[in-house]
């Protein structure tokens, strides 16, 4: 009977000293502590007990030590213990030795320990953690010949291990078997489709989740808020959004983030801003994703704004100060760059090569170049973006020589690369260095970068910008592929050149070739409208405008006034102006510039009036309109008023062409002495333009004293402009000083100059046809002359009478008759007689300014013919209608 009670009690001391260890194991916080417990367990002998190996084996796992958990496991093996291998797969798993743990499970198969179902999650796991395909397929199979083909959670393993080694169409096939899911099912597989960028097969997942009851939780939403941002996918995003409200999942801290992520991809700032500020817990993701999208969204100074107040409760990381330092530069705020800098160095952040050249970039924006060149003197290794930081830096702070002694050096260890070379040509651009980019090209083409989209592109753009047309133009037809940028680069080179044939044409290409324009495309092409007065075309690129949706487009507006109203169409240009429901201050002087360029001066004022009445700004630009359309019109005292106003309640400052302006106002105007006095009173130094002016209006009112005094004051400015030279040389023949005339002609020719030849051009059946001075050799000469002769005739009988003065050449009376009758405004006017329907309104473009006696003329062909005629020259339009002129212009 003693015996017994003897080994009840023995029993229950035995079973009390396990229940002791085992809240021991399971109370310990620290490895110290650990240690004691273990050595308790070998004085007692419990450590040979199978269930307490394995639980020293998870203890010592839990606290990193996995060489003692592997040594517990020597101890008790070999061994056909289940328990055991599964616990010490786990601790190896736990510890990142994915390596190690798939050996064991690889022992396991060659003992014929039978697996099971807790063996599989660890094992898989490690398998996917080292990207093992060849496993995963051995231990997939052994998954379904053990029967564990319909195991939950041995599913939702392999799920998430085939989406994290991008096999999708198997996560997929072991999700479609499964006969049940749960939450975790369906994250597994959103999760995996999103993290690979399969987003829009994560959002289909979400909504079958969705559909099928599943209650979406917090890694769900996290989950697809990536698929949402990458899509742009505004409206699912904003709908997730709703969710998450609604379940109250809102200050899970991956949500709110996922949120703040996925509102600065589709760029809505505000919503950005009111999610951060009423997030209550923030961490260092929060801080990165706010402080980096302000950055990359261009408000830099916001950006660094959060900066200052993150720094008072967080250590910010690598990517969070690098984001600043990049704001920093884009800000040209170098005291705030040395600042971050300086917190860099005295934290010891390890700087890898990318964070070293976003501080050199940073100190190349803002001027410091000894301070980026030190940085990149210190780098353990450069990159190509190293070194095209320092030589853009160098360029673009215009130290040339410093920047192509460090490409020479570049080129010891590494050869230039796309980026680099596109670095360099951009830089030659600024610089307007076509020699440099001439060896550059040899140096592309020897290494084979010149099919390079990119390099193609700038190589067009900087033979453009260097005033090389035909390099530029056989540039863009050698390169093999083109994108949008290339057909804009030309289209617009075009432009700047007034190749406006040219352009058209290549607009003309752009669109068989199928490529869709774009707002810069329609930018681009509206000017070479203008420049050739091409009406047609104009109209059909408005049309395709509308088509686009681009007309809503503020600049797109803008460039359609200045189109319609540069082609002769200036009701089209109210229309426009009209319908445009927002306006800028550039679209005000748009319009006014056109009225101001028909001499509808009173209309200019008003539209002046009404832009200020809307709460828009004058500039110094809109002055320079408003002036001109004062001179046009003869409103002195409302354009003295304008240029007063201008300093007196706008507090702008007048620029010379705004002198000019006034002094063309005063001249126009017959205020010869006040023009002289006001252009001997100015603060600046006058130009030619503004002796100009006062010299044509000297000519037409023949006040030859200020004329000679003038023509002094031009021949002294010694001006390149051949024009200037030309008026100076016309005064003298006029006043038949010859051999004066001589001395600026041998001038001109001597320095290069040479004034452009006069062409006139006019648009009939969608064809344009371009006249010379003297010109015969257009079809029809022969019928134009007739006309010309007929309508002189008629002239003469209604008093019609040649001014001889503009026949600027010493030769014979007779002589210069003929040369007046071969204008070449009056060969395009009689071509167009001849060629379009009688009554029918006639259009005519001259490259320069109308003379005297054409304007005269054109008067009294208006009343023969009983026709329209609107002409523009160099400096507006000049309606003709029965015989009058909408013009006040004097010769």
């Amino acid at each position: 009977m003693k015996t017994i009670k003897l080994g009840i009690v023995g029993q229950r001391t035995e079973y009390c000293f396990h229940s002791l260890v085992l809240r021991a194991l399971s109370s310990v916080t620290n490895q110290t502590d650990l240690h004691k417990v273990h050595s308790l367990m070998v004085v007692s002998g419990q450590h040979q007990s199978t269930f307490f190996c394995g639980k020293l084996i998870s203890k010592y796992s839990q606290f990193k030590d996995p060489v003692s958990s592997l040594s517990i496991f020597r101890i008790n093996s070999p061994t056909h213990n289940v328990y055991l291998w599964n616990t010490i797969i786990r601790a190896m798993t736990h510890n990142g030795l994915w390596s190690k743990a798939l050996d064991f499970y690889t022992q396991m198969r060659k003992l014929n320990v039978k697996r099971d179902n807790y063996t599989f999650p660890s094992i898989i796991n490690s398998c996917g953690s080292l990207l093992d395909l060849e496993m995963v397929k051995i231990v997939h199979n052994d998954v379904l010949e053990m029967g564990f083909g319909s195991d939950l959670y041995i599913c939702n393993a392999l799920i998430d291990m085939y989406a994290r080694i991008n096999e999708l169409g198997s996560a997929r096939e072991v999700f479609d078997k499964m006969p049940s899911r749960d939450v975790v099912s369906w994250n597994s597989l959103v999760s995996g489709y999103s993290a690979n960028g399969y987003w829009e097969e994560a959002l289909e997942a979400f909504r079958e989740g969705r559909l099928s009851g599943v209650a979406a939780d917090a890694f769900t939403v996290s989950s697809v808020l990536p698929a949402c941002g990458g899509l742009m996918e505004v409206e699912q995003g904003q709908m997730v959004h709703g969710l998450v409200e609604k379940s109250g999942i809102k200050g899970d801290m991956a949500v709110s983030n996922g949120l703040l992520s996925m509102y600065f991809k589709f760029e809505r700032l505000l919503d950005c801003q009111r999610i951060f500020d009423e997030m209550i817990f923030r961490d260092i993701v929060t801080w990165n994703i706010i402080i980096c999208g302000f950055s990359h969204s261009g408000l830099y100074q916001e950006s660094i704004k959060l900066f200052r107040e993150m720094v008072y409760e967080y250590e910010p990381d690598l990517l969070t100060v690098t984001s600043v330092l990049q704001a920093c530069g884009h800000m040209g705020d170098l005291r705030f760059g040395r600042y971050v800098h300086d917190y860099i160095l005295e934290n010891r952040y390890e700087c890898d090569t990318t964070a070293c050249n976003i501080i050199i970039n940073m100190y190349a924006r803002c001027g410091d170049l000894v301070a980026a060149r030190q940085v990149f003197d210190n780098m353990k290794r450069w990159d190509l973006v190293s070194w095209n930081s320092m030589i853009s830096g160098y360029f673009e702070n215009r130290f040339n020589k410093e920047a192509v002694d460090l490409l020479k050096m570049m080129r010891i260890d590494l050869q230039p690369d796309s980026v680099t070379f596109v670095t360099l040509l951009s830089m030659c651009t600024k610089l307007m260095d076509v020699d440099f980019a001439r060896e550059l090209h040899c140096d592309i083409i020897k290494r084979g970068y010149d099919s390079t989209l990119i390099v193609g592109n700038a190589l067009l753009d900087v033979y453009a910008k260097c005033g090389k047309m035909e390099h530029s133009v056989w540039q863009f037809e050698i390169m093999s592929t083109r994108d949008i940028v290339t057909w804009n680069t030309i289209i617009a080179t075009c432009s700047h050149y007034e190749e406006s044939y040219v352009g058209l044409k290549m607009l003309s290409r752009m669109r068989m070739e199928g490529i869709m324009p774009d707002v810069a495309t329609i930018l681009g092409s509206l000017p070479l409208c203008s420049l050739l007065a091409a009406k047609r075309q104009g109209k059909e690129l408005h049309g395709f405008i509308i088509r686009l949706n681009f007309e809503s487009q503020v600049p797109v507006g803008n460039a359609l006034i200045e189109m319609y109203s540069k082609t002769g169409s200036l009701k089209n240009a109210i229309l426009v102006f009209e319908h445009m429901r927002i306006k800028d201050v550039v679209t005000w002087t748009a319009m006014i510039s056109a009225y101001g360029m028909y001499g509808e001066g009173k209309k200019a004022l008003r539209s002046f009036q009404q832009m200020k009445e809307t709460g828009t700004i004058p500039d110094h630009i809109v002055f320079v309109a408003v002036i001109y359309a004062c001179s046009h019109s003869g409103l002195v005292q409302d354009g003295r008023a304008c240029f007063n106003q201008m300093r007196k309640k706008y507090n702008i400052e007048p620029r010379i062409e705004h002198y000019a302006c006034m002094v063309d106002l005063l001249s126009r105007s017959g205020l010869l002495v006040e023009a002289e006095d006001f252009i001997l009173s100015m603060p600046l130094q006058p130009d030619a333009s503004m002796w100009g002016s006062l010299l044509s209006a000297c000519r037409a009112s023949g006040d030859t004293g200020t004329a000679e005094r003038v023509v002094e004051r031009l021949v002294e400015l010694n001006s390149d402009d051949p024009g200037y030279n030309v008026l100076a040389s016309n005064v003298y023949a006029s006043l038949g000083k010859w051999d004066q005339v001589r001395t600026i002609r041998k001038s001109l020719k001597a320095r290069g100059l040479r004034k452009d030849p006069g062409c006139s051009w006019v648009e009939i059946c969608n064809r344009v046809f371009i006249f010379g001075t003297g010109d015969r050799s257009f079809q029809q000469f022969k019928q134009v002359n007739e006309l010309i002769e007929d309508l002189n005739r008629t002239m003469d009988k209604e008093g019609y009478v040649a001014d001889l003065k503009f026949v600027l050449h010493d030769v014979g009376e007779d002589e210069k008759i003929n040369l007046l009758y071969g204008h070449s405004e009056r060969l395009a006017i009689a071509f167009g007689l001849l060629n379009t329907k009688e009554g029918s309104p006639l259009q005519v473009m001259k490259n320069l300014r109308v003379c005297g006696d054409c304007h005269t003329w054109t008067k009294y062909v208006s009343k023969i013919v009983q026709r329209e005629i609107l002409v523009r020259d160099a400096n507006r339009f000049h309606l003709f209608k029965d015989g009058t002129c909408s013009c006040r212009d004097r010769w």
